[in-house]
């Protein structure tokens, strides 16, 4: 039986972006006009995703350097804001390459087909 090394690359990438809650908290950062957005913000767009899973997935995609968590302490509460950085942009055109994947092969969704990622509200 034939098993995939963990130290392959792709092991690697699909380990970490195949996790629930991932794809969808990347595009929902690139979603809209905003370069940065707050956690109720995503939470509140996500609304099936629960809070101590959403931190979770935050720190991940931080830790994988996917997003930048920006802190601002200047007035209180304190303010947490999420913006994905030029690795996670770069992913974004993975996404859409799902997509477009998906659109063609598996999923006819006439709506989402004529839509941009970035200004969906699906």
């Amino acid at each position: 039986m034939y098993t995939m090394n963990e130290n392959c690359t792709v092991y690697q990438t699909v380990d970490f972006i195949s996790k629930k809650w991932t794809l969808l908290i990347l595009l929902e950062l690139y979603k809209g006009d905003k370069e940065k957005k707050r956690y109720f913000e995503i939470k509140n767009k996500i609304t099936d995703i629960t809070p101590k899973m959403l931190s979770s997935r935050l720190k991940e995609l931080e830790k994988q350097g996917l997003i930048t968590k920006y802190i601002d302490a200047t007035s209180f509460p304190v303010k947490s804001e999420y913006s994905l950085t030029k690795s996670g942009s770069d992913f974004i055109h993975i996404i859409k390459n799902i997509k477009s994947w998906a659109l063609k092969w598996k999923i006819n969704n006439k709506l989402c087909e004529q839509l941009n990622c970035k200004n969906c509200e699906l």
